[in-house]
């Protein structure tokens, strides 16, 4: 039996014509989203500042932190589907896109239930202490982060469709999705933080319910829309719905690379956060770090996984229709437009950092000079991250996941860890020493991205599917 109706066809003017405005096209909805999405942790912060305080702010900060270290593995999945999809969908064959998403589906589901589910439950409290996190905000924390890890599955979803449909040439609806979830997250999170009616507050926990709920109706939403047959990606009754072996293996191995990847520059931020938490006001600045790191720094980062996105998916595409020379130039586009936006946020960071700061009910003397020292260093951090970012993704996007791996355990673990652990052996931290440790490392990606991707490696990698059996 058939769809519905029609699948939709492929958006050919990713990889024929004009390249600049088959970047935009991509890269316009999913910044929009990612800003929006982003929208999402500054509610959290900025109720949970005024509710409980800024040890409220930590426990968000430090929580996320852990819980993605954990799902980035499972994401990972998503990146070795994206590479596949785009190649496929570049050259025009909608069955085995179809098939990849849904075997990227059964894959991420099976290993949310049987790893991310029971292991982040158990091991909640020991990565808590493991990060030196206060008492106070270890109590915030412990709550909030295991609801986040039992009751993810939803996001996983969410994540998995935005994926599918970019690297297939279609970021609008991702980005109808990202607004949806985004409002409903909000009015969860004005709900359970502070409480309303005969619903009890739940603080910073509170925030935690609003965004598992608000992930668990979008993720249904998700998978209505791809059994409707709507969409440029399809499910229907005449697919093959057994687990295919050999598209999962090829998931893991243009994924795992991926998801090793983040699992290094997590746990790296992880570790980040232990000198935090070494300092001698280490609340204080965790709070600050939270906030100007985890969020305010997100204007930028957001945008640029944005921009990361859709340089993979117009690579990837071109690469699959043979046009290679299409990828260079879709890429070195997102990353004018990543450096532009870049600049724009930094300039913000350095002008209003106390206003910025205070949108997050932030008002302790020691957690406001601590913020607004990290925002400087983060105006220059964020030119290089934002170059470095999109040259990932063309890297990933052309099936080159193994490059960034490398790149990131030297730049986000060797350098500013090393650094934090040489200057702390020779005279004790200071916030500075952490904060220049991060722009070293950007700066470091920045380098090694746009060395590997210029090399052109990647220009005879083989994704080597077989047809539907």
């Amino acid at each position: 039996m058939t769809p519905s109706r029609p699948q939709r066809s492929f958006d050919r003017s990713i990889v024929e014509g004009p390249i600049a405005p088959a970047v935009w096209k991509l890269a316009w909805p999913t910044m929009l989203q990612n800003v929006i999405g982003g929208l999402q942790g500054v509610v959290d912060h900025a109720m949970v500042g005024h509710y409980v305080g800024y040890t409220g702010n930590a426990a968000i900060g430090v929580s996320l932190q852990i819980f993605l270290v954990v799902i980035v593995f499972v994401s990972s999945l998503f990146t070795g589907m994206g590479v596949l999809v785009a190649r496929f969908a570049g050259a025009g064959d909608s069955d085995k896109v179809n098939r990849t998403v849904y075997q990227a589906f059964l894959a991420a589901v099976t290993l949310a239930a049987v790893i991310l589910a029971p292991l982040g439950y158990v091991l909640a409290p020991t990565l808590l202490a493991f990060i030196n996190a206060t008492p106070a905000v270890r109590a915030e924390a412990l709550p909030y982060l295991r609801i986040m890890f039992v009751f993810s599955a939803g996001m996983l979803l969410f994540f998995m469709m935005n994926g599918a449909l970019r690297s297939a040439g279609d970021a609008r609806t991702p980005l109808r999705l990202g607004v949806i979830l985004t409002v409903l997250n909000i009015v969860f999170n004005v709900i359970f933080i502070r409480g309303l009616g005969p619903i009890p507050g739940f603080g910073t926990a509170g925030a935690a319910i609003g965004t598992v709920l608000a992930g668990a109706l979008v993720g249904a939403l998700a998978l209505a829309l791809l059994l409707s047959g709507r969409l440029v990606v399809v499910w229907h009754r005449s697919m093959d719905w057994r687990p295919d072996w050999g598209i999962i293996r090829a998931l893991f191995r243009f994924g795992l690379p991926a998801g090793m990847q983040g699992i290094a520059m997590n746990i790296a931020g992880v570790l980040l956060l232990r000198f935090v938490g070494s300092l001698a006001q280490s609340a204080e600045a965790q709070a600050a770090y939270a906030v100007a790191y985890t969020e305010l720094f997100s204007l930028i980062t957001w945008t640029s996984v944005g921009l990361m996105g859709a340089a993979a998916a117009v690579a990837g595409q071109n690469l699959g229709a043979g046009r290679p020379e299409r990828s260079v130039a879709g890429v070195h586009v997102a990353a004018g437009i990543g450096l532009g936006v870049a600049v724009a946020v930094g300039l913000l960071f350095l002008a209003v950092p106390r206003a910025l700061l205070g949108i997050f009910g932030m008002d302790d003397p020691v957690v406001v000079a601590v913020g607004v020292q990290l925002l400087g260093f983060l105006s220059v951090s964020g030119l290089f991250i934002a170059v470095a970012l999109t040259y990932t993704g063309g890297l990933q996007g052309t099936g080159d996941t193994r490059s960034p791996l490398y790149i990131s355990i030297v730049s986000q673990i060797v350098v500013p860890l090393g650094l934090c652990a040489a200057i702390q052996a020779i005279r004790g931290l200071r916030p500075a020493d952490i904060w220049l440790a991060i722009v070293l490392g950007h700066v470091t990606r920045c380098a090694l991205s746009v060395l590997r991707f210029r090399q052109e490696k990647w220009r005879g990698i083989e994704v080597g599917i077989a047809s539907a059996r």
